[in-house]
C-alpha cells in the first residue's frame, strides 16, 4: 500500500486529485494540503503535487525544506508550460526528492504508474535528461531501445498505459495471440517476471516517456 500526499493550491485539483487517488486500490490517501509545506508531518510514501508554470523552481526549493536527517518523501510533481518538458534534471534535483515531473493534462494512468515508480525508488526522466545524471546514459537507453522491436517498444509503452491485451490488439490490429507472444518477448529480454516489472524496468532505462 502507498501512502499518498496530494498538494496542491487548488481545490478543485486537490478534488479531482483525490479522486484519482482512491481510484487506485494500492493507494491510501493520508492527506490533502494547499501546499507542499503543510504534508512534513504526515510521513508519506509518496507526494503528488501540483504546481503552476511560475512556481515550479518555487516548488523544488520548497521540496529541500521538507528534507530531514532520516530521507525526503518521494515527489511527482504536475506542472503545465514549457518548463515542464525543459525540467533542469540534475542530481540535486533528485536529492530534493523529484522523481517526476509530468504534464498538467497527463492520463491518469500516467501519474498512476508515475506515483508507483516513484514508491518503488524509480525516477521518470526524459532520456535526454539522463546525461544530466549520469553520464553516456543516453547510450545506455539507446541500446537498450535496440533490445526491443519497434513493435515491442509500442506495446510496452501500452502496457505502461495499463491497457490489456485485448486493448493492445485493437489499437495496433494484430491479434490478441500476438500481442500474448511480444509481451512473452519483452518480459524475457528485460528480465521481467510482471508485466509492471517491465514497465518499471522500462521506466528506468528511459524506454518509456511518461
Amino acid at each position: 500500500m502507498i501512502r499518498l500526499v496530494i498538494a496542491a493550491p487548488s481545490a478543485v485539483v486537490r478534488a479531482g486529485l483525490e479522486a484519482l487517488a482512491r481510484s487506485d486500490p494500492q493507494i491510501e490517501l493520508a492527506g490533502s494540503f494547499p501546499d507542499l509545506g503543510s504534508i512534513e508531518a504526515v510521513n508519506p510514501d509518496v507526494v503528488l503535487a501540483a504546481v503552476s508554470p511560475g512556481d515550479l523552481l518555487s516548488a523544488l526549493e520548497l521540496s529541500e525544506a521538507l528534507i530531514t536527517a532520516q530521507t525526503a518523501p518521494p515527489i511527482v510533481l504536475l506542472s503545465g508550460g514549457t518548463e515542464t518538458s525543459s525540467h533542469p534534471w540534475t542530481r540535486d534535483t533528485l536529492r530534493l526528492g523529484v522523481r517526476a515531473v509530468l504534464p498538467a493534462d497527463s492520463s491518469a494512468e500516467s501519474v498512476l504508474a508515475a506515483v508507483s515508480a516513484a514508491a518503488s525508488g524509480l525516477a521518470v526522466v526524459d532520456p535526454h535528461d539522463l546525461e544530466l545524471l549520469v553520464g553516456g546514459a543516453p547510450a545506455q537507453a539507446a541500446a537498450e531501445s535496440h533490445m526491443l522491436t519497434p513493435r515491442e517498444l509500442e506495446v510496452l509503452r501500452m502496457m505502461a498505459e495499463g491497457a490489456a491485451n485485448k486493448v493492445i490488439a485493437w489499437k495496433l490490429g494484430i491479434s490478441e495471440h500476438t500481442v500474448k507472444f511480444h509481451v512473452a518477448s519483452i518480459l524475457n529480454k528485460l528480465s521481467a517476471g510482471t508485466r509492471a516489472e517491465a514497465v518499471a524496468v522500462g521506466m528506468r532505462k528511459g524506454l518509456i516517456l511518461m
